[in-house]
């Protein structure tokens, strides 16, 4: 999977939103893009927020590409994926990883519907 930054986010935004910005705080439908930015602003409660807000992508650092491999690696993987294995194979440290395989578990009962849309790509 070679998807850039900008690619992941255009396709969780048509998962969510079917391309169409929903606040996540009001869920108005009524918001601006920012200029240079896949972020947008609500006309309605004035707050600004991406596509990412709410769910397991929320407030990490890792890149969205290293999140898709790992949801395929996690969830394809019989008898699961190791913390090591993981890290290895995204590039990321032990503890990053142990962090994502428990917000990819924890999503698997909150999230599910995104999920298996990211699984899709």
């Amino acid at each position: 999977m070679s998807l850039n930054h900008e690619e992941c986010l255009a396709i969780l935004e048509q998962i969510r939103w079917s391309g169409k910005p929903k606040c996540p705080y009001c869920e108005s439908t009524n918001a601006t893009a920012y200029k240079n930015e896949r972020r947008y602003h609500c006309n309605e409660c004035f707050t600004s927020y991406s596509v990412t807000v709410g769910t397991l992508f929320h407030k990490t650092h890792v890149e969205l590409q290293k999140w898709f491999l790992a949801i395929h690696l996690v969830l394809n993987s019989p008898g699961g994926v190791s913390v090591r294995q993981l890290a290895k194979e995204i590039g990321v440290n032990k503890n990053t990883a142990c962090y994502m395989i428990e917000r990819i578990h924890k999503a698997r009962v909150e999230e599910q519907e995104l999920l298996q849309e990211v699984m899709k790509v």
